[in-house]
């Protein structure tokens, strides 16, 4: 139940053969960096998709069938690695995510386009905890963080330069080629990683948890069919959101009986005693749901309150990315002097100071007063994520990484998915009570029409809708005078308070994960460097 000295139990892995160090790091940051790239650049290229395939009902499919099958991906992906070795099932990654963009750049239709984009998800799915695997391959202690700080750094760059680069794209040429961009470039990965990397012999047959897999896929799905839909497409109570959570349920439990019985567990449970395991991923988890829960709701901010443009607020969120991408290489060479411990705290509590100043804004406040808080909240994420998957490597034999680095991402990336959910019902509750306090008086006694109407209707069952159609320029110049004077105050003023409660929640999860980070015991993280011998197959 504590944390073990990783000196002993972290021989050299007989899944990697490294041939040439440079070349393989190289075709690692490529990887990681056009797989992250991808997911912030399609959000730019929205718009002229949907101008030329239709579909605008179904656009949210285009984020949520993609992140579905990633998601879902993860923790098989990690176990994969550990079972055939890391060249296979990276490469083989790769090759199913170019696939999936050829595809979704020849898609003819929406429906099509969805579907490729869940293939390709299940791509990016296995690329996405494949380079800090490898990395803990190669590295140990000081060195390890070090590079998993400058890999985070590099997904954090994604998100400052992929809106520029998409819109360039869209611009330039056509929306397709945010899709097609991505093979020439995967191409020069698979080259590098397949060089860098020996083909893993296996010696025996493996035994693959077939039940495991199936079970869990469908439990994971189910899950964040329910998150993701619930409260908006369907109601929280409607019969389709209760059978998929009870699906989910059934499954889940299905699995982790399977799993304590499976000889080749895709996420063995025994890991769940370990003390640091259970701990790091309850933090990342709790992070997670703070993090991206909050940071989504600081567009509606400043647009809504402030009116600036979507180009704008994005620009407003850039100063966050900075100090990320600062922190992240920062952390990852102060942890081996702070500990493990000490920083993941420091980290949290510097989170939770960018939550607490959020939740005063006003509505007077700046665009550059939310830039200068979105830059405490970034250096604290930034300390803090790579920090998580170092803690784990260092805390389990080399025979078991796989499945622990893919576990830290796969709890992060659930917490984010519940985060939007728990957080956008926060928003929804406060507002629906503040709108019917503030404007309901008004629309009372307003004569009825099917705007007064439509308003009625959202202000119950879909308030962030209300925020996002009515709060821009657009909207608000075919709208009554009468009701600019008397309503949009009542309702910015709602938002804002809103917001006030979205924050403070937030911060509820981040305190509660600093509280986990007092019950870690010491994570050693080891000085020496990888080394360097012929059984590691290190050249």
């Amino acid at each position: 139940m504590s944390s073990v000295d990783t000196t002993s139990i972290n021989p050299p892995a007989p899944h990697l053969g490294i041939k040439h160090r440079g070349i393989l790091i190289s075709g690692l940051l490529i990887a990681m960096l056009f797989g992250a790239l991808d997911q912030t650049i399609v959000g730019t290229a929205m718009p002229r998709i949907v101008g030329d395939l239709g579909g605008l009902s179904y656009m949210t499919w285009l984020t949520t069938a993609y992140m579905l099958t990633s998601t879902t991906v993860v923790p098989i992906a990690g176990k994969l690695a550990d079972l055939l070795g890391r060249k296979i099932v990276y490469v083989t990654g790769i090759l199913i995510f170019m696939i999936g963009s050829a595809l979704s750049g020849m898609s003819g239709s929406m429906g099509q386009l969805i579907l490729f984009r869940g293939f390709q998800g299940i791509g990016g799915g296995v690329m996405m905890p494949m380079a800090m695997i490898i990395i803990g391959d190669m590295f140990t202690g000081k060195e390890r963080a070090k590079w998993q700080g400058i890999f985070g750094a590099i997904f954090g760059l994604s998100s400052v330069i992929g809106p520029q680069i998409g819109g360039f794209i869209v611009d330039a040429s056509s929306w397709r080629w945010v899709f097609y961009i991505n093979l020439p470039v995967a191409a020069i990965a698979v080259v590098l990683i397949s060089l860098g990397l020996h083909r893993h012999e296996r010696k025996a047959a493996v035994k693959f948890d077939i039940a495991g897999i199936v079970t869990m896929i469908i439990g994971v799905v189910s899950m964040l069919l329910a998150l993701t839909f619930g409260g908006k497409s369907e109601p929280w109570l409607s019969w389709q959101i209760l059978s998929l959570f009870a699906l989910s349920v059934i499954s889940l439990i299905s699995f982790g009986v399977i799993e304590n019985k499976a000889s080749e567990p895709i996420l063995p449970l025994h890991l769940f005693k370990n003390k640091v395991f259970s701990l790091i991923n309850g933090i990342g988890f709790l992070m997670s749901v703070g993090m991206f829960g909050s940071i989504m709701f600081v567009p509606l901010f400043l647009q809504g309150i402030l009116g600036v443009s979507p180009a704008t607020s994005g620009t407003a969120m850039t100063p966050m990315m900075i100090t990320m991408i600062i922190g992240s290489i920062l952390g990852g060479r102060l942890v081996t002097k702070f500990g493990v411990k000490l920083q993941l705290a420091i980290g949290m509590i510097i989170m939770a100071a960018g939550f607490l100043l959020l939740s005063t804004l006003t509505l007077h406040s700046t665009a550059w007063t939310v830039s200068g808080e979105m830059i405490i909240l970034g250096l604290g994420m930034g300390l803090v994520m790579p920090i998580l998957t170092t803690a784990l490597q260092e805390s389990f034999p080399k025979r078991d990484l796989g499945v622990v680095t893919s576990s830290s991402q796969f709890f992060r990336s659930i917490g984010g998915t519940f985060g939007m959910t728990i957080l956008g019902a926060v928003l929804n509750n406060t507002s629906s009570s503040l709108l019917s306090k503030n404007v309901g008086p008004f629309l009372s006694h307003a004569p009825n029409s099917p705007l007064i109407s439509g308003l009625k209707s959202m202000i119950q069952t879909n308030a962030q809708g209300l925020y996002s159609s009515l709060l821009n320029p657009a909207a608000l110049s075919k709208m009554p005078a009468l009701f600019i004077r008397d309503v949009v105050p009542a309702i910015k003023q709602a938002l804002v308070e809103s917001l006030h409660s979205v924050f403070l929640t937030g911060l509820v999860f981040v305190l509660l994960g600093t509280i986990l980070t007092l019950f870690l015991g010491k994570v050693r993280i080891s000085e020496r460097h990888q080394p360097e011998n012929t059984e590691s197959g290190l050249s």
